[in-house]
């Protein structure tokens, strides 16, 4: 029994071994190091058996055969190293690192020129079969320490948009297929930052930073000869101060992989950016004297100022010069060289000020020229200027991308314009003075001792309005004017009645004007004052205002007269029912009103002292609107008119008993200070309450039942009429229905009422189950009448019949339906007959039919005897002879 255990797990650790075989893996190698640097060899095995964990051992040999090999580190025996590796390992310099169960690294912190040769890494077998290989060999090449990073000084301080250039030699002594890269970087505060990495494989990387600006053009490898590279920041900024370092990298290409195998940093230097406002200065003066900062001019003559700018880094800028005068923006050249114009035109209201204009005589040179000065001209003139910097590429706009570096203004130059205004006097008179709203309003404006005024000079004239003394805010307004070419500019508040000719002004002659309003309101009143003003004629030839006086106020009032309506309701038609209609009329008076339009209101409460409800209502425009208390469904009841001048009725048709109450009419008088304008309100009032008030009286019913024949034959037809009537308030044929039940009591079989049909209101018949024969059926012939037809009776159905009514009818007073008391009708008796032949022939043709039938049938059985059971069977022969058969006989 034991040998056959052992042969079976020897059999399964046989075929086990088939299923795998031990592969140790290493780099392919060569692997090409620096002298000095760290090394790391990874090995791992795969496809083994045994446990988990496996153990490591690494050797040597200077040829690839492996001769001779030399013990360097084992994961399994600490004493595995040779004596001329023992120091290292002691003290870490070369050690193994286990990375997994079955993957170590091998480390060398500072690699020796006789490290050079081939690795062997070899796998002590666990496996149960010895199948596969249990090492690997990797090539390790050493070369000397040649690289050289030699950057050049750049400047410690660089004027803001200059370009910087940052050298950096890079060398090595090509020994072997190894390859270089080049890296800045800038430190600014306690985070540095990659600008650009240019190799191994002569690609060009940027950090996050610089990546937009790379694209833009504004950084620039120029590699140079003999390892020397350049990378030129272009127009830098002040955020790109900081300390610039430079890294040189040699790199192995191995198995598709890029490996650093040596690095070194040098510091360029440090580099501070001067901001433009620092250097930028700005200068404005008179072009005749450069040292004058205060002009005296005459009008009609020319200004001309200079702008100079000044910068360290000046070529570097694009510059927007605006010229200023009293902080306003008078003419501005872009960055672009385009001049822009900010003075009011020519043809514009109110425009006094002179021609403008600039030009560049030089390099940060701009000269302002301003023609035809008038007295608006004076002031303080400053020279605004910005700097910008071109950052390159191209905005999402389309544009440039620029840097506003700074900006500065200068110190003001004082220009004053001398000239003698005109002057004169003012008197304000009363032309028409209004006793009561709507009288006409005239007021007079005169200028007198007019003295100064040029040729060609022209007066204008602005009318204010201010309430009077008392009024809380008391306000000033401005009516209209009219300019020194004679246009009209209305005020804000008077813009309509001016378009509608509520207000008007004129000038009856050059030094006369006036103010006319055809109705004053009571708005009007107030005190009225007039500004006059002198218009000249500037060098462009156009007209500018040059002063400007006012006249004393002068009041407009009188003493007011209050409205007052009076509104009378009447009943036209009394509603005495529900469905009835209803009509009342109001008739308004009104004193002290005059001309005016009426907005009514038809208002309903169900008590005195309950909530109001607005049931429609007719503006003066005669548009009906219904309120919120009015149901959809009964607008087309409601009518509101104006029937008379000042009279309005309202009519209300079927109504209901929610309708009940007090109605009246609340009554607002509107009047329209001009044609055209909107209705304002002036008074208001309530007629007296007309009150809607009735009983409910519904319809009367009866009804009645009638039989065709109350005596009938089995298997027959009979009907059964149930009419019904109505007396009093008869509603529509639409609006009545009936719920009608058929009920039947036997005449044999005790008095048991039983209900034989029905049809509700809505026509829907309903039968209940019966006898095997009998049918019924319900036919509505009219509104009021019912038949039942019993179709094949039988003497089951002798007995009592009787109907029950109920109906239903559409209330006109509360427009709902409303259920009536139910009705029964009288009793019919029906008889079915008992009919004797009816009963006996059925019976009589069944037994003289059996009868006859029993008699055939005997005599048929009879024969069939006879013949069967009552034969001779023997045979007699027949004689020939007739006479010897006679003589027998």
């Amino acid at each position: 029994m034991g040998k056959c255990l052992l042969s079976v797990v020897f059999g399964l650790l046989l075929l086990g071994g088939c299923c795998w075989a031990r592969v140790v893996n290493v780099p392919p190698g060569p692997l090409i190091r620096v002298e000095g640097q760290p090394v790391s060899i990874i090995c791992d095995v795969i496809e083994y058996s045994g446990p988990n964990e496996q153990d490591f051992d690494w050797l040597i040999s200077p040829t690839a055969k492996g001769e001779t090999k030399i013990k360097i580190i084992s994961t399994f025996d600490a004493r595995y190293s040779d004596s001329s590796y023992t120091k290292r390992v002691a003290s870490g310099d070369i050690s193994v690192v286990r990375l997994g169960d079955n993957v170590v690294e091998l480390k060398i912190a500072e690699l020796k020129a006789q490290d050079a040769g081939f690795y062997w890494c070899l796998t002590p077998s666990t496996d149960y079969v010895i199948k596969g290989n249990y090492d690997d060999k990797v090539q390790l090449i050493v070369i000397p320490n040649t690289l050289q990073v030699s950057p050049q000084t750049p400047p410690a301080n660089l004027p803001e948009g200059n370009d910087l250039t940052l050298s950096c030699n890079v060398t090595r002594r090509l020994t072997l297929s190894t390859y270089l890269s080049v890296a800045w970087s800038v430190k600014s505060g306690a985070a540095s930052e990659d600008i650009l990495t240019f190799g191994p494989e002569g690609d060009v990387t940027t950090g996050a930073k610089f990546a937009r600006r790379y694209a833009d053009g504004g950084l620039r490898l120029v590699p140079g000869r003999n390892g020397l590279f350049e990378l030129v920041i272009s127009r830098v900024m002040t955020s790109d101060g900081g300390t610039y370092t430079c890294s040189g990298t040699e790199w192995s290409h191995e198995d598709d992989n890029w490996i650093k195998i040596v690095e070194s940093t040098k510091e360029i230097g440090t580099v501070k950016v001067i901001p433009t406002g620092q250097s930028l200065s700005v200068n404005a003066s008179s072009s005749s004297s450069s040292s004058s900062t205060s002009l005296l001019l005459s009008p009609g003559g020319s200004l001309a100022l200079l702008c100079s700018v000044s910068a360290d880094n000046l070529p570097a800028l694009s510059l927007e010069v605006t010229w200023l005068a009293n902080d306003r923006d008078v003419i501005t050249v872009d960055r672009s060289g385009v001049v822009i114009s900010n003075t009011s035109s020519s043809s514009a209201p109110g425009n006094t000020r002179g021609q403008a204009s600039v030009e560049r005589t030089g390099p940060g040179e701009y000269r302002l020229g301003v023609r035809g000065l008038s007295g608006e001209d004076a002031g303080d003139y400053t020279c605004r200027v910005r700097a910008f910097i071109d950052k390159g590429g191209r905005s999402s706009g389309g544009g440039g991308r620029w840097h506003m570096a700074a900006e500065k203004k200068s110190s003001p130059v004082v220009v004053k314009v001398s000239e003698i205004k005109p002057n004169f006097t003012l008197s304000l008179e009363v032309v028409q003075n209004p006793q009561m709203t709507a009288d006409p309003t005239e007021l007079s404006c005169n200028v007198i001792n007019i003295s100064h005024l040029p040729i060609g000079g022209r007066l204008g004239v602005t009318w204010v309005h201010t309430s009077l003394p008392g009024d809380d805010p008391q306000t000033s307004q401005p009516v209209a004017s009219l300019d020194g070419d004679g246009d009209l500019q209305p005020g804000p508040l008077y813009a309509d009645r001016l378009k509608s000719a509520g207000i008007s002004l004129s000038r009856v002659q050059p030094n006369t004007f006036k103010l006319q309003i055809p109705r004053t309101q009571e708005a009007d009143m107030g005190q009225y004052a007039c500004v006059v003003s002198a218009w000249s004629l500037s060098s462009r030839g156009d007209m500018v205002k040059t002063v400007e006086y006012k006249s004393p106020q002068l009041t407009v009032r009188w003493n007011t007269k209050t409205p007052s309506l009076n509104v009378v309701a009447k009943r036209i038609r009394e509603a005495s029912a529900g469905g009835s209609t209803f009509e009342m009329s109001c008739n308004v008076s009104s004193q002290n009103l005059g001309e005016a339009g009426y907005n009514v209101l038809i208002q309903s409460q169900e008590n005195l002292g309950s909530n109001v409800k607005t049931i429609m209502s007719l503006s003066p425009d005669n548009i009906v609107q219904h309120g919120g208390a009015t149901q959809p469904n009964r607008r087309d009841n409601l009518v509101l008119t104006k029937s008379g001048p000042s009279e309005f009725r309202f009519r209300l048709a079927g109504v209901q008993l929610t309708d009940r109450g007090f109605y009246w009419c609340d009554v607002t008088a509107l009047t329209k200070p001009q044609p055209g304008q909107a209705w304002t309100r002036a008074t208001s009032a309530e007629s007296n309450k007309v009150r809607i008030d009735f009983q409910e009286n519904g319809p009367s019913f009866t009804i009645a039942i009638r039989s065709d024949d109350t005596s009938v034959y089995p298997s027959k037809t009979t009907k059964m009429e149930c009419s019904l009537s109505v007396s009093g308030s008869s509603p529509k044929t639409d609006d009545l229905a009936y719920e009608v039940l058929w009920f039947f009591t036997r005449l044999r079989g005790g008095q048991t009422t039983t209900q034989v049909a029905s049809v509700d209101r809505s026509g829907v018949v309903k039968t209940e189950l019966r006898n095997s024969s009998s049918e019924v059926s319900i036919v509505r012939t009219d509104t009021h009448t019912y038949i039942m037809n019993i179709f094949g009776t039988q003497d089951s159905d002798s007995g009592e019949y009787y109907c029950v009514a109920t109906p239903w009818y559409l209330s006109a007073s509360t427009g709902a339906w409303t259920q009536a008391e139910k009705l029964t009708s009288t009793r019919v008796f029906l008889t079915v007959q008992f009919a004797v032949w009816d009963s006996l022939k059925l019976p009589l043709l069944y037994g003289a039919s059996a009868s006859i039938g029993v008699g055939v049938f005997s005599l048929v059985l009879g024969l069939i005897c006879a013949q069967c059971c009552c034969r001779n069977t023997s045979h007699l022969p027949r004689s020939r002879s007739k006479l010897s058969d006679m003589e027998m006989d």
